[in-house]
């Protein structure tokens, strides 16, 4: 088996500290990682972080891997993955060798397996951690992770990752985590698009909404969004969890591996278009919740 790592002796580096990065990187210096570096295309955000945890700030990724043993990359999308693990002067792959990426961002599985490939050529290793938590998980240490990508990379950071998790759900070799993730948040994705349409129709009809949201608690209606985004979608408290723009984004993955198989989606397609909708309004970065916006009377939608 690889040698663990330990928190006495590894020093950890994230790029992309928004939300969930940030906080990924305070409960690893909680638990006695020291974060060597942070980065992200915000250098301000970057720079108050580093200051926080004492970690240096590089211009570039080349940088956080150069002080950094373990570094996680929680980007936004594919492009944004992209451009740190691309060719060229500034690479996060530049003296890569030795190191071990673990990727927490949702991007496409086939990108996953190109970073395995990109990484196995710079004598380094790629792990896919994909996140099924959100922002309060991430900074107690109680994610949900989906992994996959080099197995025996995955057992060196094991340490690392069960401080940031409460499970760890091994799925396969590179890009298996990733179509897992997908089909997830495709799902989600759609049951909070349902929600948001049945919750719109109950005020159409002038329902009591709170007793309507506990028939559905104790129906075959009950799901984990009526627990996470009912309240919300009727108070209209869109404060962000899981942004609607990155719902969209999710949605587009999945219907585009339903597309490679041949699988019909035509709910994971409108439910797509309506958080286009959202996007398109100027909405996306408001919580998944914020559909709700295109579905009651008086709102957005009608």
């Amino acid at each position: 088996m690889a040698t663990q790592v330990s928190p006495n002796s590894t020093r950890v580096g994230v790029v992309g500290v928004g939300r969930m990065g940030a906080n990924i990187a305070r409960r690893l210096r909680d638990v006695g990682y020291t974060i060597a570096a942070v980065a992200d295309i915000d250098a301000e955000r970057a720079n108050e972080l580093g200051r926080e945890l004492g970690a240096q700030t590089p211009p570039a990724p080349a940088g956080v891997t150069a002080v950094s043993d373990v570094i996680l990359t929680v980007v936004t999308d594919d492009a944004a993955t992209r451009s740190i693990f691309g060719p060229g002067s500034g690479s996060l792959l530049q003296d890569a060798a030795g190191k071990v990426f673990v990727n927490c961002a949702t991007i496409s599985p086939d990108l996953h397996v190109e970073i395995d490939r990109l990484t196995r050529a710079a004598g380094a290793a790629a792990v896919e951690t994909c996140m099924a938590s959100s922002i309060p998980q991430a900074r107690d240490g109680s994610l949900y992770l989906i992994c996959g990508g080099d197995e025996s990379a995955f057992e060196r950071v094991r340490p690392l990752l069960g401080s940031m998790s409460v499970a760890l759900r091994w799925v396969g070799g590179p890009g298996r985590a990733a179509q897992v993730k997908a089909l997830v948040n495709m799902l989600m994705n759609i049951n909070t698009a349902g929600l948001a349409e049945a919750l719109g129709l109950g005020a159409a009809l002038e329902l009591d909404l709170a007793l309507l949201q506990d028939v559905f608690a104790h129906t075959g209606a009950n799901s984990r969004v009526l627990q996470t985004d009912g309240a919300d979608m009727v108070s209209r408290e869109h404060d962000v969890y899981f942004s609607a723009a990155h719902a969209a984004k999710d949605s587009g993955i999945g219907l585009a591996l339903g597309e490679r198989c041949g699988v019909r989606m035509p709910l994971a397609a409108a439910t797509k278009a309506q958080y286009d909708r959202l996007v398109a309004l100027g909405l996306g970065e408001l919580d998944k919740s914020a559909i709700a916006e295109l579905t009651f009377p008086g709102r957005l939608g009608i």
